[in-house]
Protein backbone atom coordinates (compact mmCIF):
# COMPACT_ATOMS: atom_id res chain seq x y z
CA UNK A 1 0.00 0.00 0.00
CA UNK A 2 1.37 3.48 -0.92
CA UNK A 3 1.71 6.25 1.39
CA UNK A 4 -1.10 8.08 -0.24
CA UNK A 5 -3.72 5.59 0.11
CA UNK A 6 -2.29 4.69 3.93
CA UNK A 7 -3.41 8.33 4.88
CA UNK A 8 -6.57 8.40 3.03
CA UNK A 9 -7.66 5.01 5.08
CA UNK A 10 -6.72 6.72 8.35
CA UNK A 11 -8.90 9.55 7.41
CA UNK A 12 -11.56 7.84 6.58
CA UNK A 13 -11.52 5.37 9.78
CA UNK A 14 -11.31 8.46 11.87
CA UNK A 15 -14.20 10.53 10.91
CA UNK A 16 -16.84 7.23 10.81
CA UNK A 17 -17.24 7.33 14.52
CA UNK A 18 -18.68 10.36 17.57
CA UNK A 19 -19.04 13.03 14.34
CA UNK A 20 -22.15 13.65 16.81
CA UNK A 21 -20.69 13.31 19.99
CA UNK A 22 -19.27 16.52 22.14
CA UNK A 23 -15.79 16.66 22.46
CA UNK A 24 -13.45 18.55 25.10
CA UNK A 25 -11.50 21.74 24.26
CA UNK A 26 -8.34 20.45 22.89
CA UNK A 27 -5.81 22.81 21.27
CA UNK A 28 -3.17 22.39 18.46
CA UNK A 29 -0.87 22.06 20.76
CA UNK A 30 2.09 20.17 18.78
CA UNK A 31 5.06 21.49 17.57
CA UNK A 32 5.37 22.50 14.23
CA UNK A 33 8.14 21.03 11.10
CA UNK A 34 9.92 24.58 12.60
CA UNK A 35 8.83 23.63 15.83
CA UNK A 36 6.34 26.16 16.72
CA UNK A 37 3.69 25.26 18.53
CA UNK A 38 0.86 24.59 15.42
CA UNK A 39 -0.23 22.31 12.62
CA UNK A 40 2.51 20.07 10.66
CA UNK A 41 3.60 23.08 8.40
CA UNK A 42 1.31 26.18 9.98
CA UNK A 43 1.58 28.39 13.49
CA UNK A 44 -1.32 28.65 15.15
CA UNK A 45 -2.61 31.34 17.58
CA UNK A 46 -1.72 28.27 20.63
CA UNK A 47 1.48 28.39 22.93
CA UNK A 48 3.01 25.50 24.86
CA UNK A 49 1.06 24.64 27.86
CA UNK A 50 2.12 26.30 31.21
CA UNK A 51 0.66 24.84 34.45
CA UNK A 52 -1.53 27.00 36.68
CA UNK A 53 0.26 29.49 38.93
CA UNK A 54 3.90 28.70 37.11
CA UNK A 55 5.39 31.46 34.96
CA UNK A 56 7.65 28.74 32.82
CA UNK A 57 6.17 25.77 30.62
CA UNK A 58 7.89 22.26 30.70
CA UNK A 59 9.76 22.11 27.54
CA UNK A 60 8.24 20.40 24.53
CA UNK A 61 10.15 18.66 22.26
CA UNK A 62 9.34 17.36 18.78
CA UNK A 63 10.62 15.43 16.03
CA UNK A 64 9.63 15.16 12.03
CA UNK A 65 10.24 13.97 9.03
CA UNK A 66 10.06 14.42 5.63
CA UNK A 67 9.99 11.82 2.49
CA UNK A 68 11.68 13.76 -0.39
CA UNK A 69 14.14 11.62 -1.34
CA UNK A 70 14.14 11.46 -4.56
CA UNK A 71 15.14 15.02 -5.55
CA UNK A 72 15.55 17.48 -2.49
CA UNK A 73 16.53 14.83 -0.10
CA UNK A 74 14.86 13.45 3.70
CA UNK A 75 14.56 16.61 6.03
CA UNK A 76 14.75 15.41 9.92
CA UNK A 77 13.80 18.32 12.54
CA UNK A 78 14.84 18.25 15.88
CA UNK A 79 12.85 21.14 18.34
CA UNK A 80 12.63 22.44 21.28
CA UNK A 81 9.78 24.63 22.88
CA UNK A 82 9.76 26.90 26.06
CA UNK A 83 6.29 28.62 26.80
CA UNK A 84 5.98 31.42 29.35
CA UNK A 85 2.35 32.07 31.33
CA UNK A 86 0.35 30.40 27.89
CA UNK A 87 1.21 33.74 26.90
CA UNK A 88 4.64 33.53 24.82
CA UNK A 89 6.92 31.12 23.40
CA UNK A 90 10.21 30.97 22.01
CA UNK A 91 12.34 27.72 20.59
CA UNK A 92 14.90 26.34 18.64
CA UNK A 93 14.89 23.41 15.63
CA UNK A 94 17.86 22.26 13.98
CA UNK A 95 16.72 20.91 10.59
CA UNK A 96 19.15 17.89 9.05
CA UNK A 97 18.86 17.37 5.17
CA UNK A 98 20.31 13.97 3.81
CA UNK A 99 20.89 13.79 0.13
CA UNK A 100 18.43 13.02 -2.75
CA UNK A 101 18.64 10.75 -5.57
CA UNK A 102 18.00 13.08 -8.58
CA UNK A 103 21.92 12.71 -10.66
CA UNK A 104 20.11 16.03 -12.33
CA UNK A 105 18.71 18.12 -9.84
CA UNK A 106 19.84 17.17 -5.87
CA UNK A 107 23.27 18.48 -5.86
CA UNK A 108 20.49 22.33 -5.36
CA UNK A 109 20.13 20.52 -1.87
CA UNK A 110 23.64 18.59 -1.25
CA UNK A 111 24.11 20.44 2.40
CA UNK A 112 23.28 19.50 5.95
CA UNK A 113 20.76 21.49 6.95
CA UNK A 114 19.79 24.78 8.74
CA UNK A 115 19.31 26.55 11.82
CA UNK A 116 15.66 27.88 13.17
CA UNK A 117 14.58 30.00 15.91
CA UNK A 118 11.18 31.04 16.52
CA UNK A 119 9.22 33.20 18.92
CA UNK A 120 5.23 34.23 19.41
CA UNK A 121 3.23 36.34 21.72
CA UNK A 122 -0.63 35.84 22.13
CA UNK A 123 -2.50 38.96 21.83
CA UNK A 124 -5.88 37.56 22.91
CA UNK A 125 -6.67 33.81 23.87
CA UNK A 126 -9.15 31.86 22.52
CA UNK A 127 -12.70 32.62 23.89
CA UNK A 128 -11.38 35.41 25.69
CA UNK A 129 -14.72 37.48 26.94
CA UNK A 130 -16.79 35.12 24.32
CA UNK A 131 -16.70 31.79 23.11
CA UNK A 132 -16.94 32.77 19.99
CA UNK A 133 -13.28 34.47 19.88
CA UNK A 134 -10.76 33.48 17.68
CA UNK A 135 -7.31 33.89 19.72
CA UNK A 136 -4.81 35.85 18.21
CA UNK A 137 -1.07 35.88 17.64
CA UNK A 138 1.87 37.44 16.29
CA UNK A 139 5.40 35.44 15.68
CA UNK A 140 8.48 35.21 13.92
CA UNK A 141 10.72 32.86 12.23
CA UNK A 142 14.72 33.53 11.70
CA UNK A 143 16.31 30.60 9.40
CA UNK A 144 20.49 30.87 9.50
CA UNK A 145 22.68 28.83 7.41
CA UNK A 146 20.53 28.41 4.33
CA UNK A 147 22.42 27.28 1.43
CA UNK A 148 19.67 25.28 0.12
CA UNK A 149 19.07 26.39 -4.01
CA UNK A 150 20.23 29.54 -3.93
CA UNK A 151 23.13 29.25 -2.36
CA UNK A 152 24.08 26.49 -4.20
CA UNK A 153 24.12 28.28 -7.36
CA UNK A 154 26.00 31.34 -6.12
CA UNK A 155 27.71 29.77 -3.32
CA UNK A 156 26.34 32.03 -0.53
CA UNK A 157 24.99 30.98 2.80
CA UNK A 158 21.68 33.10 3.56
CA UNK A 159 19.25 34.10 6.59
CA UNK A 160 15.57 34.42 5.73
CA UNK A 161 12.66 34.72 7.77
CA UNK A 162 9.00 35.27 8.50
CA UNK A 163 7.14 37.62 10.53
CA UNK A 164 3.43 36.76 10.83
CA UNK A 165 0.01 36.85 12.98
CA UNK A 166 -2.38 33.87 13.02
CA UNK A 167 -6.18 33.55 14.56
CA UNK A 168 -7.13 30.38 15.46
CA UNK A 169 -10.74 29.24 16.77
CA UNK A 170 -11.50 25.68 18.85
CA UNK A 171 -14.99 25.04 18.36
CA UNK A 172 -15.38 21.72 20.46
CA UNK A 173 -19.08 21.66 20.33
CA UNK A 174 -21.58 19.27 18.16
CA UNK A 175 -22.37 18.52 15.49
CA UNK A 176 -19.26 19.61 14.09
CA UNK A 177 -16.50 20.23 15.47
CA UNK A 178 -13.79 22.07 14.60
CA UNK A 179 -10.45 23.46 14.42
CA UNK A 180 -9.95 26.44 11.74
CA UNK A 181 -6.74 28.33 11.60
CA UNK A 182 -5.67 31.45 9.53
CA UNK A 183 -3.17 33.78 9.28
CA UNK A 184 -0.28 35.91 7.10
CA UNK A 185 3.00 36.15 6.84
CA UNK A 186 5.62 38.35 4.84
CA UNK A 187 8.49 35.97 4.32
CA UNK A 188 11.55 36.06 1.89
CA UNK A 189 12.11 32.02 2.02
CA UNK A 190 10.81 29.66 -0.51
CA UNK A 191 9.42 26.57 1.23
CA UNK A 192 10.19 27.49 4.34
CA UNK A 193 13.83 27.93 3.29
CA UNK A 194 14.26 24.39 1.86
CA UNK A 195 13.36 25.80 -1.16
CA UNK A 196 16.47 28.56 -0.73
CA UNK A 197 16.05 32.44 -0.93
CA UNK A 198 12.85 34.79 -2.66
CA UNK A 199 13.66 37.21 -4.28
CA UNK A 200 11.96 39.68 -2.14
CA UNK A 201 9.96 39.97 1.05
CA UNK A 202 5.88 39.21 0.05
CA UNK A 203 3.30 38.38 1.75
CA UNK A 204 1.26 34.94 1.69
CA UNK A 205 -1.63 33.67 3.39
CA UNK A 206 -1.39 30.61 5.32
CA UNK A 207 -4.21 28.34 7.52
CA UNK A 208 -6.08 25.04 8.10
CA UNK A 209 -8.74 23.29 9.34
CA UNK A 210 -9.27 20.16 11.63
CA UNK A 211 -11.75 18.17 12.94
CA UNK A 212 -11.03 17.05 16.66
CA UNK A 213 -12.65 13.20 17.07
CA UNK A 214 -12.99 11.77 20.51
CA UNK A 215 -11.19 8.43 20.82
CA UNK A 216 -10.80 5.92 23.11
CA UNK A 217 -8.12 6.51 26.31
CA UNK A 218 -9.10 10.17 26.39
CA UNK A 219 -7.47 11.23 23.41
CA UNK A 220 -9.13 12.98 20.24
CA UNK A 221 -8.07 12.32 16.26
CA UNK A 222 -7.90 14.53 14.41
CA UNK A 223 -8.03 14.88 10.54
CA UNK A 224 -6.56 17.99 9.12
CA UNK A 225 -5.22 19.80 5.98
CA UNK A 226 -2.97 22.97 6.14
CA UNK A 227 -1.97 25.62 3.21
CA UNK A 228 0.60 27.68 2.95
CA UNK A 229 1.29 30.28 -0.10
CA UNK A 230 4.75 30.40 -1.49
CA UNK A 231 6.78 33.66 -2.70
CA UNK A 232 6.46 33.75 -6.79
CA UNK A 233 10.11 33.76 -7.14
CA UNK A 234 13.18 31.97 -5.78
CA UNK A 235 16.34 33.79 -6.30
CA UNK A 236 19.17 32.49 -8.86
CA UNK A 237 16.93 29.59 -10.01
CA UNK A 238 16.00 31.36 -13.33
CA UNK A 239 19.58 31.02 -13.96
CA UNK A 240 19.32 27.30 -14.37
CA UNK A 241 15.79 27.56 -16.23
CA UNK A 242 15.35 28.06 -19.87
CA UNK A 243 15.43 30.50 -20.92
CA UNK A 244 17.46 31.97 -18.76
CA UNK A 245 15.61 34.20 -16.50
CA UNK A 246 12.41 32.31 -16.10
CA UNK A 247 10.68 32.61 -12.79
CA UNK A 248 10.02 29.07 -11.54
CA UNK A 249 6.55 27.67 -10.71
CA UNK A 250 6.18 27.33 -7.03
CA UNK A 251 2.47 26.35 -6.11
CA UNK A 252 0.96 26.82 -2.62
CA UNK A 253 1.83 24.22 -0.18
CA UNK A 254 -0.57 21.58 0.87
CA UNK A 255 -0.77 18.89 3.65
CA UNK A 256 -3.19 16.38 4.79
CA UNK A 257 -2.53 14.47 7.63
CA UNK A 258 -3.86 13.00 11.46
CA UNK A 259 -3.27 14.09 14.18
CA UNK A 260 -3.75 11.90 17.32
CA UNK A 261 -3.60 13.92 20.96
CA UNK A 262 -4.94 14.62 24.43
CA UNK A 263 -8.15 16.33 25.30
CA UNK A 264 -6.86 18.59 27.48
CA UNK A 265 -3.48 19.94 28.09
CA UNK A 266 -2.22 17.41 25.59
CA UNK A 267 1.26 15.43 26.78
CA UNK A 268 2.20 14.37 23.29
CA UNK A 269 0.78 14.49 19.56
CA UNK A 270 1.37 12.37 16.83
CA UNK A 271 0.80 13.46 13.04
CA UNK A 272 0.64 11.09 10.01
CA UNK A 273 0.09 12.56 6.51
CA UNK A 274 1.18 13.50 2.79
CA UNK A 275 2.41 16.89 1.58
CA UNK A 276 2.08 18.20 -1.74
CA UNK A 277 4.93 20.76 -2.42
CA UNK A 278 6.51 21.22 -5.56
CA UNK A 279 6.59 19.34 -9.25
CA UNK A 280 7.12 20.69 -12.56
CA UNK A 281 8.50 24.11 -11.76
CA UNK A 282 10.02 25.20 -15.74
CA UNK A 283 12.87 23.65 -17.86
CA UNK A 284 16.43 23.70 -18.49
CA UNK A 285 19.12 22.69 -20.66
CA UNK A 286 21.28 19.54 -19.86
CA UNK A 287 22.88 19.66 -23.55
CA UNK A 288 23.78 21.24 -26.62
CA UNK A 289 23.81 19.23 -29.49
CA UNK A 290 24.23 19.49 -33.39
CA UNK A 291 20.45 19.41 -34.20
CA UNK A 292 19.93 21.98 -30.92
CA UNK A 293 19.58 22.11 -27.20
CA UNK A 294 18.36 19.31 -25.36
CA UNK A 295 15.49 20.44 -22.84
CA UNK A 296 14.09 18.36 -19.77
CA UNK A 297 11.38 19.45 -17.49
CA UNK A 298 12.72 20.37 -13.77
CA UNK A 299 10.58 18.36 -11.90
CA UNK A 300 11.31 18.38 -7.94
CA UNK A 301 9.21 15.32 -7.17
CA UNK A 302 7.60 16.33 -4.41
CA UNK A 303 3.77 16.67 -4.89
CA UNK A 304 3.31 13.71 -2.77
CA UNK A 305 5.68 13.54 -0.33
CA UNK A 306 5.12 11.79 2.85
CA UNK A 307 5.56 13.26 6.56
CA UNK A 308 5.44 12.14 10.31
CA UNK A 309 6.20 13.93 13.55
CA UNK A 310 5.89 13.12 17.31
CA UNK A 311 5.69 16.19 19.83
CA UNK A 312 6.11 15.96 24.05
CA UNK A 313 5.90 17.40 26.66
CA UNK A 314 6.40 16.14 30.16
Amino acid sequence: MNSSALIHKIAICALLPGMGAATERVHAQNLTLEGQTGGFITPTAYVVYTAKGQFFSHPAVGYHFIDASQVIGNIHTFSIEEGFANRAEVGYTRSVHTEGDSALFSSLWHFAGMNVFNGKVVAIKDGWGSPFTPGLAAGFVVRTGDKFVTGAIDGKTYTNGDVYVAATKTWPHPPLPLLVNLGWKATNASIYGIGGQATRFSGRLFGGLGIPLPAPLHTVIVPAAGFTQEPPNTKNLGAILYPPGSPSHLPTTLDYAVRVTQKDHPHFAFDIGIGQVAGMIGTTVVAVTPSGPVFVPVNLEARHVFGMGLSLRP
